[in-house]
């Protein structure tokens, strides 16, 4: 079945754009090429249930923004995946094509800050009024890595005060080195 419907996008999308992962058959499409593809899974190759839509941070390169859809009949799966450039985070809604992405990109819009043009509803759905900023981005900053010690700065046995003398400890992602984030915790001396 998979050889089939690769076959069925290449004709489409052209021969680069299908790749199998996982055993998942992946359509990689431009942003202008959004709703074509939404479209063209639901309509030619049978996937009417939309399952879900995100997004994923790929730092410098931009904003990959997916739609997981599943064809009840023919029983298989397609991810529709388009690269946002850095900057510039906006789409097309597929509200209009699946019902269901109308939550989804809500939810995307608030995590990532993809803004989906033509959205019913654009209200905020999970984070609470005047929260700034997107949480699920990489470069965001959660204020508790900076407050709580994170595992790994600390070698089993040894104490903070040891460890800060024989190496740099370390930070997870999204939190800036004391002297950017202000060396303070939560904005407190």
């Amino acid at each position: 079945m998979t050889g089939r419907l690769t076959d069925h996008l290449a004709d489409r999308f052209g021969p680069d754009a299908t790749s199998v992962s996982h055993g998942l058959l992946v359509l990689d499409v431009e942003p202008k090429q959004w709703i074509e593809a939404l479209t063209y899974a639901r309509d030619d190759l049978g996937c009417t249930y939309f399952d879900w839509l995100s997004a994923v941070d790929e730092l410098e390169n931009g904003l990959s923004v997916r739609a997981h859809l599943w064809s009840r009949t023919r029983r298989h799966h397609l991810l529709v995946r388009t690269l946002l450039p850095p900057g510039w985070p906006v789409l097309p809604t597929a509200s209009g094509i699946f019902r269901g992405a109308n939550w989804h990109e809500r939810e995307t819009h608030e995590m990532f800050g993809v803004r989906f043009d033509g959205h019913p509803y654009p209200r905020p759905l999970l984070l609470p009024d005047g929260f700034e900023g997107c949480p699920l981005k990489k470069s965001f900053v959660l204020a508790s890595r900076v407050v709580k010690q994170w595992p790994g700065a600390v070698d089993p046995g040894q104490s903070a005060s040891e460890a800060r003398g024989r190496r740099r400890p370390k930070l997870p992602l999204g939190v800036p080195k004391p002297d950017e984030w202000g060396g303070s915790t939560c904005g407190t001396t």
